[in-house]
């Protein structure tokens, strides 16, 4: 089953990120815009274990995570640097599970493609 899913962790204080606002979208046609598909929260694990609707299938083609960063560090009383982050990927296949990591601190932030 296809899914996509996230885990922001929190480098500088060693916790999971809970509380972050992440919408995903999917580039239109002939790249002409994004669409959103679903927005979610990271729960206490600091994890959105999957983004799309029940019965909505994965498409190949380019897709974006957009963390909303300022809103989890102004909760903490922290000032950061990046007030959002945004991660584009591409699916190539529409069978696979995606998972897109952020690992997070005021004045940075790292990205893979987990399993």
């Amino acid at each position: 089953m296809s899914t996509i899913s996230t885990h922001v962790l929190d480098t500088a204080r060693g916790v999971p990120a809970a509380g972050v606002p992440i919408t995903l979208e999917r580039e239109a046609e002939g790249g002409d815009g994004w669409s959103r598909v679903a927005f979610g929260v990271t729960n206490e694990d600091g994890r959105v274990r999957d983004f799309l609707p029940a019965g909505a299938q994965l498409s190949p083609g380019r897709w974006r995570m957009t963390f909303e960063t300022d809103a989890y560090f102004e909760a903490l009383g922290v000032s950061g640097f990046y007030p959002v982050v945004r991660v584009e990927f591409v699916i190539r296949a529409s069978s696979e599970h995606y998972h897109v990591p952020l690992l997070l601190s005021p004045y940075g932030y790292s990205t893979y493609r987990g399993s």
